[in-house]
């Protein structure tokens, strides 16, 4: 408990000694209005473009919404986002789904640099905690391929954490900052945060600090499915202790360059996938699947240069970015798996998987006419090793017989990506724009000697060639019609390709080196329309994915269990709607909503469906903020339908996932406002009905949602 102290306390005074010399320092501008202001977005073409102009489907989170959220992670923050879904639970381990696609079809970016690891398992992916909720700026989503910009992994769409960087470049002196703390009812969650920013001359600085303490939620009784929960009861391993750190130096030049160094620092313990007692859902076979991270260790430094008037012909801005990142995580499994009235099999294995990953990005921007060339290439190296060791044992069949073995899943080995991208911003006519883009990128993957492994070194790489076109027409002032079109693609990674061994008690899996890459091929068409405060989308999109990464059965076996290997065999098919309207009146009150709706489709095999997701997704919210943002009030609401077509076999919620609505109450204050400080304290009412659900993709391994729970948070900016 008294680490637990010291920690919050380190984390939420790590400012405080800089609060009496910002006194000094003024007012500073207020970082929102009630005035509907454009939203900015550098993700989907790099170049800053409003979401109004941008002729693809963007969702921007501003630095407001995200003060005001208390949101656990990025993931968090999308729940009523249209075409979001969220998968996993509790404040670590969430995630999400872009149009049906997750894990590795999804790029997550920090400030545009990657944070995929190949050494993920491909429906998981990296998680979004990597970035500290409280750092960030703004979030960008864009939803539907984006490989042209960004590679491999960016098939279904990208997420794009945008944090607070060090001020170079001003002049005079300026410092400001924040402190804060929040206590939730989930997992009687303790977080407390601290951030400071500010400037000498042209040198600038930016630190910041989040602890965490969360143990496990609870579920409220009720029915979901064919499940029903008599009694609140316990989601095991939805907790997490955790900390972010981030430093920042940078120096500029009048605003025209700015050469940064930054460390960050992800530290967590004590997480897990979430789990709930078979006996509470009437399993009294004794099976339990525990999936569970004990620790993760996450390092990063980053040297950046970004000039905005380099002086030569072929540039009107340069960036460069060169990272190295380790990344380290213990995961252990916990398994047992009946085998009869008397006998069952036990499997408790531990993995350390360590990947270090070298990497630059080199990007340019070019004026010429009515053309604006973006264009470069990345690199990255992961180098990855492991240990492994796992126990199984049967019982019931006699003397209990155990086997031990300490094999690696995976052999060491890299994991290598060059690229080069280019893309032309054309103002093809005064009212049209068009957006053009193609990518080249070659992955390699390469096993290294193993200790422990004696078969032969595998060697395989891919090729991939993609392209884009985003087409804008700005039919009148207010009415914008979008429409794109392009391929995408993503490599298998280094668990695809290489890993040898039991597959989570579910079968033993067998390498193949020799897959092909994912490809897909999207269609995107709609609408923009803005007029004073009032703001309203559509769209449409298509996205057929084809040679589809899957484990398949080899018909053979191993010690009675079936073998799987991944082969490229599926084609699927996602098509679907999106909407969303949104009004901010003068006077502070501002209501919308959005509509969205899937329709999954294998198209190798109809008979066999893919959706573990919703289908239907209906959002509504309506609030008051006063004028002079001294309180603010609101209220959302979400409906998931019922999704009939779903890929899990054997769940306890049975055949068809049942819709849910849930809903949530938000507010705020400001008060003892003085020169340059202002305090607030924001109240949220989640889950107000006390309603059991699951999100869908937790539901077919069911891990409910926390019941209904208060959180409130205080922070003083200075």
């Amino acid at each position: 408990m008294s680490n637990m102290v010291g920690r919050l306390l380190t984390a939420v005074v790590l400012s405080f000694p800089f609060a009496l010399s910002a006194q000094a320092a003024g007012p500073k501008t207020p970082s929102d209005t009630i005035l509907r202001l454009p939203e900015l977005n550098v993700t989907a073409t790099r170049t800053p473009r409003s979401t109004f102009n941008t002729p693809q489907p963007v969702t921007v989170i501003d630095s407001t919404t995200i003060r005001r959220s208390m949101a656990n992670n990025a993931a968090d923050l999308l729940r009523m986002t249209p075409g979001v879904d969220v998968i996993g639970v509790g404040p670590n381990q969430t995630r999400i789904s872009i149009r049906g696609q997750r894990g590795h079809r999804i790029l997550l970016l920090e400030d545009g640099v990657r944070l995929n690891n190949s050494r993920r398992q491909q429906d998981f992916g990296e998680i979004p905690s990597l970035v500290g909720v409280n750092d960030l700026e703004r979030v960008e989503v864009v939803r539907g391929p984006s490989s042209v910009l960004y590679g491999t992994d960016a098939i279904g769409g990208v997420l794009n954490m945008v944090t607070g960087r060090a001020p170079a470049g001003k002049t005079g002196t300026a410092v400001q900052g924040r402190v804060g703390y929040r206590y939730s009812g989930v997992g009687d969650l303790q977080e407390g945060s601290g951030s400071v920013t500010g400037n000498l001359g042209a040198f600038g600085f930016s630190l910041g600090a989040q602890y965490r303490d969360a143990g496990s939620y609870t579920a409220p009784s009720g029915t979901f499915g064919n499940i029903r929960l008599a009694n609140t009861t316990r989601v095991e391993d939805s907790g997490v202790q955790d900390e972010n750190y981030r430093a920042e130096i940078g120096y500029g030049r009048s605003g025209t360059d700015r050469v940064y160094l930054r460390y960050t620092r992800y530290l967590a313990s004590d997480a897990g996938f979430g789990f709930v007692d078979p006996l509470a859902l009437g399993d009294s076979s004794g099976s339990r699947i525990r999936l569970f991270f004990p620790n993760q260790d996450v390092e990063r430094i980053s040297v950046g240069y970004q000039n905005y008037s380099p002086g030569v012909s072929f540039a009107d801005r340069v960036d460069v970015t060169l990272y190295t990142m380790l990344n380290q995580r213990d995961f252990s499994q916990d398994i047992v798996v009946p085998l009869g009235p008397t006998a069952r099999l036990t499997s408790g294995g531990n993995n350390f998987t360590n990947t270090r990953t070298n990497g630059f990005r080199l990007e340019a921007a070019k004026g010429v006419g009515r053309h604006v060339l973006t264009y470069g290439a990345d690199f990255f190296r992961d180098a990855t090793d492991s240990r492994d060791s796992s126990v199984t044992t049967v019982t019931g069949f006699g003397p209990p017989s155990s086997s031990v073995n300490t094999l690696p899943t995976v052999p060491r080995a890299t994991y290598r990506s060059v690229g080069f991208f280019v893309q032309d911003e054309w103002r093809l006519l005064p009212r049209v724009d068009l957006v053009l883009g193609g990518r080249y990128q070659r992955v390699t993957a390469k096993t290294l000697p193993t200790e422990g492994l004696s078969d032969p070194l595998a060697n395989s790489s891919d090729n991939a060639l993609v392209g884009a076109a985003n087409l804008g027409v700005a039919v009148t002032p207010e009415l914008r019609l979008v429409g794109s079109v392009g391929r995408a693609f993503r490599s298998a990674n280094l668990i695809e390709r290489f890993f040898d061994g039991a597959a989570e008690g579910s079968g033993v899996q067998i390498p193949n080196p020799d897959l092909d890459p994912e490809t897909s091929f999207n269609i995107d068409g709609g609408f923009k329309y803005a007029r004073g405060v009032f703001y309203a989308e559509g769209f449409y999109f298509r996205n057929e994915i084809s040679d589809g990464i899957r484990a398949a059965v080899t018909g053979d076996e191993v010690n009675g269990q079936p073998v799987f290997q991944n082969v490229n065999v599926e084609k699927l098919r996602e098509t679907g709607i999106e909407m969303l309207a949104d009004v901010r009146l003068l006077s502070g009150i501002r209501f919308g909503g959005s509509y969205t709706h899937f329709n999954s489709t294998n198209v190798s095999d109809d008979g066999s469906p893919v959706g573990d997701g919703f289908s239907t997704k209906l959002t509504g919210q309506v609030g008051y903020r006063d004028p002079q943002d001294r309180f603010s009030a609101g209220y959302e609401i979400r409906y998931i339908g019922t999704r009939k077509d779903v890929a899990i076999t054997g769940s306890p919620v049975g055949d068809e996932l049942p819709s849910f609505t849930v809903s949530n109450l938000r507010g705020s204050v400001q008060f003892l406002q003085t020169t340059g400080t202002t305090h607030r304290i924001d109240i949220a009412l989640n889950n107000v009905f006390d309603v059991l659900y699951a999100e869908f993709p937790n539901a077919g391994f069911f891990r409910p949602e926390p019941g209904r729970q208060l959180s409130v948070s205080y922070s003083l900016g200075f």
